[in-house]
């Protein structure tokens, strides 16, 4: 296929969000939101997931290019939502336009050669205006009590030294009378997270997973990885001052510790591939409206450019990282599977894009909900190590449920 890239004036990045929101795919940070719309014309299918040999980049790559230069990102690009199984079947798609739009104004549009209605799907789209609604059913699974047992089981595992940490996650599915519209999600998620990642993805099942992710699984820029893992958490009360709340989390014995598992891990893993690692000599907070986080940032580099690992290969490295899986990955798994005996789907799998060049950008999809119609799902989880207490955990994963929601539901879960 060809692609046609050029530069724009700067859209409306309401118009942007809600296209992206609704029918096609959105990737939006404080400094960038890259959309793509009107449909797949491409896409790469990956039948064992990440655990398959598809060489993705040389596949985008077979796509022809022309017109102007653009930063990564602007070329031909595919976008997925990839679950969180590693060998399960995923596809990466390629829409018919992608537009990318910096904080300071400048935009690209890469679009299919031929196509030329971009303009008018974004002037006619229909404002969100739809409200928060009451739920009509409300299900835990598992149970909260069934949770904390799970968690004392899990406790008892890992003071035996079998396992180093492990994340234990619990879901709640309900309905809604009106079926729900993405975009009025993505813009409520967007004004009360403006740290996050605000993200809307098409599912293999679907489905539509909208969130506001606060984790960079990993940025490639051609020789250069950048990684910002989460892991410690505490819920901030409304209508108080969060620095108590924070300095604790930053002298937390059992948070600092599953921090630094997890970190360490994934310096472990990079130091096989790459010649330069900086990290942060200590984690800092990362504050959202109803939580703060233990973060830290980490870089690394490899000085033969032609040889650095694609944005994939990267994900294949990681994912799932100690934040959403455990240590060691493939015991933590099993415990996973064992404990949790319902299937995550795409829930804390790797969300974002990836480029003709190998350059991409993922994040880890967590504090979203799935919605189809009126019915939706959302999944929280909790990092699980020796020290951990069944029912703090339990409180804790409610707290992450209750915020994801409430840009879906009027009443607390």
């Amino acid at each position: 296929m060809n692609f046609l890239r050029e530069r724009i004036a700067p859209v409306a990045l309401d118009a942007l969000r809600t296209v992206g929101a609704r029918d096609g795919w959105l990737v939006e940070t404080s400094e960038v939101v890259r959309v793509g719309f009107g449909g797949a014309v491409a896409s790469v299918e990956l039948p064992g997931g990440l655990e398959n040999s598809t060489d993705a980049v040389k596949e985008l790559a077979q796509h022809r290019m022309s017109g102007v230069e653009g930063p990564a990102g602007t070329g031909v690009v595919a976008f997925a939502a990839l679950p969180f199984d590693r060998g399960a079947l995923s596809r990466l798609d390629v829409p018919r336009y992608v537009i990318t739009q910096f904080r300071g104004g400048d935009a690209w549009l890469t679009r299919l050669e031929g196509s030329n209605d971009w303009a008018a799907m974004l002037s006619d789209v229909d404002a969100p205006l739809q409200e928060t609604q009451n739920a009509r059913s409300i299900t835990y699974q598992p149970a909260p009590e069934e949770y904390a047992h799970n968690v004392a089981l899990a406790v008892e595992i890992l003071r035996r030294k079998e396992i180093d940490k492990v994340v234990l996650a619990r879901a709640v599915v309900g309905s809604v009378l009106e079926p729900l519209d993405p975009a009025a999600i993505a813009t409520r998620l967007r004004k009360r997270e403006p740290l996050c990642m605000i993200y809307s993805m098409p599912t293999s099942d679907g489905w539509r997973f909208v969130g506001a992710s606060p984790e960079l699984l990993a940025r490639r820029d051609g020789s250069t990885i950048t990684c910002h893992p989460l892991a410690g958490t505490i819920a901030l009360p409304p209508n108080v001052a969060p620095d108590d709340y924070q300095n604790w989390l930053l002298g937390s014995t059992k948070n600092l510790h599953e921090h630094a598992v997890m970190v360490d891990d994934i310096v472990s893993i990079l130091s096989r591939y790459y010649d330069d690692i900086a990290v942060d000599p200590n984690p800092s907070i990362v504050s959202l409206r109803t939580v703060a986080h233990l973060g830290t940032w980490i870089k690394a580099r490899t000085n033969d450019g032609a040889a650095s690992p694609d944005a994939l290969d990267v994900l294949r490295m990681l994912h799932p990282t100690a934040a959403v899986g455990g240590i060691p990955r493939a015991s933590a798994y099993d415990l996973i599977r064992r404990l949790e005996q319902h299937d995550r789907g795409h829930y804390a799998g790797p969300i974002g894009w990836i480029d003709a060049h190998g350059d991409g950008e993922w994040w880890v999809g967590i504090r979203g909900v799935f919605v189809n119609g009126t019915e939706f799902e959302a999944w929280a989880g909790a990092g699980i190590v020796s020290e951990s207490d069944p029912i703090a955990e339990r409180e804790e994963t409610k707290d992450k449920l209750a915020s994801v929601l409430s840009s879906v539901l009027v009443d607390r879960v």
